[in-house]
Formats: structure tokens, sequence, C-alpha cells
């Protein structure tokens, strides 16, 4: 099979071509005639489900341009109130009609004829949805999705001034690779000061979030947001216990690791204490990281990684790239963060990020690359709902392609030393991320156990966390206001809560990937594409073991890969 990014939009046949989404009334017919359709035999129930996916497939890309276009722009008001009118006048709606739907396929008697293999995870996703919905949450939920969006309006318009120019926190986060330790601790101070100007505006709106989203569990039957979220992430394959035995796992196996690694740069910097502000600067004499110039620099020399890499790939970039469907460069008014949002109907993907000439920057742009190609492979399934991967396997897509891809990023330099200061930037940074994901998830099962704390007793427990997960190398003393609010800066909390255990388990899958990539690229890379072409249409162990891994969260497990992880670490520092 020959791979190509030579995208098509995917052909209407049910819903006419020139339809655009104006209102609920335009789109309320198609959903009413899907549920009063009669089905009277095996083949007109999967000519009913193409429509039903093809109507899917409309209405999720006119919503994530609603999303796209907002990120991009946030003080744009025209473009908040396009979003929030399909959050508060389509989605609503349309939700009945899913559960209508749902219902229709699963009380059909030819769905006992569909193939179990090919079909299986999506029935199974669907009884899942029948068992969770309530109306009672419909407008709470629709509450919920614009109220978490508020987040990137927040964060988007906080700037610093630096040099008597004004930054974004992006932007501004460069100068702490800089050598004036002076200057690396205004910057740092700024940054936080700043945030601290929108705390108890953030954790406001953090409190609204917690206390809606506990009532739409309670609504479902559940004793806590928690577990409901498990239940409506589709989380068949671990438990929450899993989620703890990895936590510990961090503590035992990782932190010795970070703590090392701290070490190396308090000695490498020579100082006596190594602050906050000194974690990405360099002995004097060696200069910062410069990988790229401008987001089209960093676009070109991505596709040409990608292109050694694997032709395929470079494609999927390039095909993004004649579509306008990158935005990569930081900028006032942009929201925070980077993503690669798959476009249902289109096909090619949109890639977003913050981009402000730095090393993670790399980092970032081949992560949501390794989304996108996951966007092109499962791009040809036939059902929308096919294309709905488990976030475990779309982690290991982008952070196994940040490890496969290092290979190669001698496109971003031109000399050999700067070269191996990226990889050991790459590979303390595979390692020390797992502290952070273990903090956060950590914090978030407390938060949703215990949904009616006070702000004061939720610093308190951050504080209580972020204790356990550190290494002591780094001092903060004096900077305990900063550290109390640190956990807002992770928009994760605000927009997608419980997402976040998944970047651990997936860089477990992605340290697995690499440990193949290093003993047979071909083979690896043969297994990547496998697995990522089956889109949902297998459970998450049955993925990995496409992928050729293990589905494993043990400590044992994580002690052998981080063992692995920490012998190339050593190789190349």
């Amino acid at each position: 099979m020959t791979l190509t990014a030579d995208i098509k939009k995917l052909e209407r046949h049910y819903v006419p071509a020139d339809f655009v989404i104006t209102g609920w009334n335009s789109l309320e017919p198609y959903f009413k005639e899907l549920v009063e359709r009669p089905l009277n035999s095996g083949a007109e129930l999967e000519k009913w489900m193409k429509d039903m996916s093809e109507l899917e497939a409309v209405v999720s890309e006119d919503a994530c341009w609603r999303q796209i276009r907002m990120t991009c722009d946030t003080t744009d008001k025209k473009l908040e109130e396009a979003f929030t009118f399909f959050c508060m006048e389509i989605q609503p709606k349309l939700q009945p009609y899913a559960d209508l739907l749902n219902r229709k396929l699963i009380d059909s008697p030819y769905t006992k004829e569909l193939d179990e293999q090919q079909y299986f995870t999506y029935l199974r996703n669907v009884r899942k949805s029948i068992e969770l919905f309530r109306e009672a949450n419909i407008p709470i939920q629709a509450e919920l999705s614009v109220m978490a969006q508020q987040y990137g309006q927040i964060s988007g318009a906080m700037t610093v001034e630096v040099k008597g120019q004004e930054y974004t926190l992006q932007q501004a986060s460069k100068f702490l690779e800089e050598h004036d330790r002076g200057l690396r601790e205004e910057v740092y101070r700024k940054i936080h000061e700043r945030r601290l100007q929108d705390k108890d505006g953030l954790n406001d709106l953090y409190s609204q979030l917690i206390q809606k989203r506990h009532q739409v569990a309670l609504n479902a039957g559940f004793e806590n947001y928690r577990d409901y979220k498990f239940a409506e992430m589709g989380r068949f394959d671990y438990t929450k216990e899993d989620c703890f035995s990895f936590h510990e796992a961090v503590k035992l196996h990782v932190l010795p690791l970070v703590k090392k690694i701290n070490e190396k740069k308090k000695q490498k910097l020579g100082l006596d204490a190594l602050r906050p502000w000194d974690t990405e600067a360099e002995p004097e004499g060696i200069e910062p990281l410069k990988p790229f110039t401008t987001g089209e620099d960093l676009t070109e020399k991505a596709i040409k990684c990608f292109e050694e890499l694997n032709p395929f790939f470079a494609e999927c970039l390039r095909k993004m790239k004649e579509l306008g469907h990158l935005d990569l460069e930081s900028r006032k008014g942009k929201a925070p963060g980077g993503y690669n949002c798959p476009l249902a109907e289109s096909g090619a993907p949109f890639i977003f990020m913050n981009a402000a000439g730095q090393m993670h920057d790399v980092t970032t742009m081949v992560h949501e690359g390794g989304h996108a190609i996951h966007s092109f492979l499962s791009h040809p399934l036939p059902l929308s709902a096919f294309k709905e991967y488990p976030m475990e396997i779309a982690e290991v897509a982008s952070m196994a392609m940040e490890l496969f891809s290092m290979e190669f990023w001698k496109v971003f330099f031109d000399r050999e030393e700067d070269l191996m200061r990226a990889k050991e930037h790459q590979l303390e940074r595979t390692i020390t991320i797992f502290p952070w994901i273990a903090t956060v998830d950590k914090f978030q099962h407390w938060v949703y156990e215990n949904p009616n704390h006070t702000v004061v007793e939720r610093t308190e427990k951050w504080m209580e966390i972020l204790e356990e997960f550190s290494t002591g190398v780094v001092d903060f003393s004096g900077l305990e206001e900063f550290r109390k609010s640190s956990w807002q800066r992770q928009l994760h909390l605000f927009e997608v809560p419980f997402y976040y255990i998944e970047y651990g388990i997936a860089q477990l899958g992605a340290i697995g990937m690499w440990k193949q990539f290093k003993g047979n690229k071909e083979q690896a890379l043969k297994n990547y594409i496998n697995a990522l072409s089956l889109g949902g249409t297998k459970t998450l162990p049955a993925l990995y073991q496409a992928a050729g891994l293990e589905f494993n969260l043990s400590p044992d497990y994580i002690k052998s890969l981080m063992d692995f992880v920490n012998e190339e670490y050593l190789q190349i520092g």
C-alpha cells in the first residue's frame, strides 16, 4: 500500500454539497429524518450509519473551525460569538438526537449482523453514551463548553515588558535561556507576577467549573466527577488504582533521574543554588539554541526532517501548509498552548501553536506533526466514529514522533554540538515531564473527590502534591506565592479535565516505540503506521499490540523503560 497525503474531502451523499450550518432550524431536518427512517435490512442499516457519519462529520468540522478561529484571535468578539452560538444554540439541541440515534442503532435487530471485529469498540462507546446521557446535563455541558474557553481569553491577554518591548508570556520565556542571570530572574518574576494578577479570576473560574462538573456527575448517578469522567472518556482498560500505581512508580523510578539531571545542570552552571530561572540556561560562552527564525522557517525545516524519516510524513505537512492549516507563531491575543485539530470532513487537520524561536518549539512542532499524521492515516476509515481513537494512543503518535525525528534534527542545526545539546534537551524533557504529569493527575483526583473544598484547601493540597514530586534540588525559597498558583498555567485543568495522565501512559508507549526504532527503524515505522491507521476500531491494548507495544503501567515496566532512556541520555551527555 502506497501512502499519500493527497487527502480528499469526503464526498457528500446525504447532506447537500452546498449546505452550511447557519442555525439549528437548517440542521434539525437531517437529524429528524435519521431518527424516523425505517431500517428493514442490514443493508439499510449500513446506509443509515454512513449517512449519520456524514452528518456528524459536517457538524464536527463546523464546530472545529469555530474553535480554531477563536483561539487564533481571542480579541475578535465575532469569532467568540460564533463559537458561543454553537455551544449554546446548536450543541444542546444535538444531544437529545444523538441519544435517540444511539438507541435506534443498539435497538435495531440488524446491529447483531455487523462484523463484531470491526464494530466492537464503536458499539461499546455507543452503549456507554446511552448509559451516561441525561437530559438535565445538556444545558450544564453547554455552559461548561463556553466557560472553559474563558481560560484562553484570560491567558491570551497576558503580556510582559522586557527591555522596553511587549511580549506574550510564551515569547518572554526565551529570555530564560539567556546568560545574564539577572535578566533571567527579572523575566521569571515578571511572568509569574503577571500570572498572579489573574490568580483570583482563574481560581473563581475553576471553582465554578468544578461545581458544574460535579453536578453533571451527580445527575448521571456518579459519586464524583472523576468516576463519571473515567466512564465518559472510555477508560475501559485501566482504573484509578492504575493511576495511583503510576504516581508511585514516578516517585520510585523517575524522580531519582530527575534529581541527577538537576544536579548536573547546577554543576554545569557552577551555581551554589539552582533557581527556577536557571533550569533552561546554558553556561557562559554557550549560546542558547536557535533552531529556527520564523514560523515559515520552522515549517520548512520540519518538512525536511520528516522527509528523511518517511516521505509520507513530509507530504502531510506540505498539504497542511498548502491549505493554510498552520498557525505557528506566538502573538498577542492568541490563546496559549498548542494543538492538532482533526477536521472530520475535509481531512487535513490544523496545527496551532505559540512558537517563539526556542528548542521546545521544535519539540511541539514534531509532536503536533505526529498527531497530524494520525489524522491523515485514520481519515480513510469509513465512519466518523472509527476515527475517534483513544487519547492514550493519540499521544503515542505525537510523543514517539518527538523521539523518532531526533535523528534528523540536523536540519535545525549547523553544528554537531548543537544537535547533541538538542537531543540531550529532548531526553531530559522525556524524563522530567513524568513528575509534572503525576502532580497534575494526582491533583485532579483530589479536586474532584473533594468538590466542596475551599480555595485555601486547594492551594494547600497543590503545594503538598508539588512537594511530593519535587527533587529538592531547585531552590524555590521566597517564591512560594508563585508556586501556590502554578497549577493555573496548565490549560488542561480548565479546558479538558482529566486529560493529562494520557501523556504519561503515552510517553511510556513512545519510549517503547523508540526502543523498537533503535533496533529496527523500518519495522518500528511500519508498526507505527499500522497502529495509527486503525483509528479507534480496536481496544487500547490491541492498538498498543499493533504498534508492537505492551500496555503496562506497572512500576517494574516503567523502571525498565526509564533504565533504557537513562542509558541513551548518558551516551549523549
